[in-house]
């Protein structure tokens, strides 16, 4: 095995392998696009096209599931055929058309006699580009990460550093999405705002072309006779994998519009890869190999709940700062999509820090397990709800909560991030079985999946509709909201508490492995 802790000094970027500084642009740019889409998806919902909070939830809760069993698929097919350089490129090109697509916005919905009417063409081209994102994003997503990992031998203490700055550089696109591609979509029009994310996408590509001499041939198909086998005539494998992901694209363009049928997909889903990992740890692993399998699954499964409360951000949380939250800032009122941007820069000052406490905790044999920072995760995601309730509740009746209680849950939400995304990442690659590692990371964000699902049917619990035309009790929707935040808020407390108590059992199925 190459040494890659032996890497010439002025191959490094930041003490790292340049071939993170690669992945790193590129995930910049692709996230600038997804976060800049993010941002104002739920007002486009329920501002151009008028539908109710519920159904508005539905959809983007569906979305944002599929955006995230969809890598499930791209991590196999990369792992087995195409490799990760393809597999990007292709994704990369599904992003652009459907960010593009989504910049086609049309008329606005209309309401007339107590009946809304949308434009069936238009809102047919929103599905369906919607169904390019999610499509894009499973061939893309996990094979970024599954790059990072592949940059740092098994025992490198680098790793997690090195996975940390690749989140900062996440974040840095998030960042500057959500205020650029927010504002303009909500000042100026949405075609702006989603016109600019594809721009984004497109030097995301352009990137991790140029880069691929730093990326050592890990990013190569892992047996290209085998991708150009023919299968149907002159049909080769890779070209039917590219028609089965435009095929896919199809498929998902009528999911997105059955919002249940999802939920059922992903159950079913969800259940077979649970057969999978855990038939794949008993028949193909030695003992030592099937432990470290079922602790990344059980950690896995904690992420659930971590990431069903911190994506409340695109949704119930999106509305509540635009709908209860003082937005006036030196005069002038923001809209509510930019304080999207308070996670990414959050991120993007706290990331190094987190990187170096993780370097400097390590070296003295000081730094909490895996587990613990999951726990430790779990528990600010909680706490960041609980504040905010008492930041709305100690504010003066009739009056919009002050926007610190806002930028606070936000930093909570930040920092337990920091505990378990950059780690869950970094976790997937040193507990999996290196011959399923794409897979696996593929299970982690099918994990993500189920829990945006999960974050959808929380927020239709905060939803304010009323029939058309009626005026909706602002009083009553606002104390419902907060009882939800409550509740979410202490249950995951409860639970933070409980995966630090069998941490220690956790840790030693690890066998070693920081």
């Amino acid at each position: 095995m190459t040494d890659r802790t032996a890497t010439p000094q002025n191959n490094l970027f930041f003490g790292h392998p340049r071939g993170l500084l690669v992945c790193f642009m590129t995930e910049l740019w692709e996230r600038f696009s997804y976060y800049g889409m993010r941002a104002l998806l739920i007002f486009y919902l329920t501002e151009h096209f008028l539908f109710s909070d519920d159904k508005a939830f539905l959809i983007y809760g569906a979305y944002s599931a599929m955006v995230y069993v969809m890598p499930v698929i791209g991590g196999m097919l990369a792992d087995r055929y195409l490799g990760s350089r393809k597999a990007v490129a292709f994704g990369a090109i599904l992003l652009v058309a459907g960010h593009f697509g989504m910049a086609i916005e049309g008329p606005a919905a209309t309401l007339d006699s107590g009946e809304i009417e949308r434009n069936p063409l238009f809102l047919q081209i929103f599905y369906l580009s919607l169904a390019f994102i999610i499509t894009g994003v499973g061939f893309l997503k996990a094979n970024i990460s599954t790059i990072v990992g592949a940059l740092y031998d098994d025992n490198d203490r680098r790793r997690d550093g090195g996975f940390t700055i690749f989140y900062m550089g996440i974040n840095i696109g998030a960042f500057f999405a959500s205020i650029l591609c927010g504002w303009l979509g909500q000042t100026y029009g949405w075609a702006y705002g989603f016109g600019l994310a594809g721009i984004g996408m497109l030097f995301g590509l352009a990137v991790f072309l140029r880069g691929q001499p730093h990326l050592e041939g890990l990013a190569n198909p892992p047996s290209p006779d085998l991708l150009k086998e023919k299968l149907l005539g002159p049909v080769d494998r890779e070209l039917l994998i590219y028609c089965g992901g435009l095929a896919g694209v199809l498929i998902i363009w009528q999911l997105v519009q059955h919002q249940a049928l999802v939920g059922n997909a992903l159950l079913g889903f969800g259940g077979s890869m649970l057969v999978i990992v855990v038939a794949y740890s008993f028949l193909k692993c030695d003992r030592v190999e099937r432990h470290r399998m079922f602790v990344a699954s059980a950690l896995i499964l904690f992420s659930v709940l971590f990431w069903a409360l911190f994506e409340q951000a695109g949704s119930s949380l999106n509305l509540f700062a635009d709908r209860s939250v003082d937005r006036v800032v030196a005069g002038h009122e923001i809209p509510a999509s930019v304080f999207q941007s308070l996670n990414a820069i959050f991120i993007f000052l706290l990331a190094p820090l987190f990187a170096l406490l993780w370097t400097w905790l390590g070296a003295r044999n000081w730094e909490p397990s895996i587990p613990v920072k999951f726990s430790l995760a779990i528990l600010q995601v909680g706490l960041g709800f609980l504040v905010l309730v008492y930041g709305t509740q100690t504010t003066a009746p009739g009056a919009a909560t002050p926007l610190i209680w806002l930028v606070l849950i936000y930093l909570l939400h930040t920092t337990g991030e920091l505990c378990i995304s950059p780690v869950g990442l970094s976790m997937i690659t040193k507990l999996s079985v290196s011959r399923v590692v794409g897979m696996m990371m593929g299970v982690w964000f099918l994990a993500s999946a189920g829990a945006n699902f999960i974050a959808g049917q929380i927020a239709r619990l905060t939803g304010r509709d009323a029939a058309p035309g009626e005026a909706i009790n602002e009083a009553a929707a606002l104390a419902n909201t907060l009882d939800i935040y409550t509740q979410v808020g202490w249950a995951a407390v409860g639970v933070a508490v409980f995966l630090l108590l069998i941490s220690p059992l956790l840790r030693r199925g690890m066998h070693g492995v920081h």
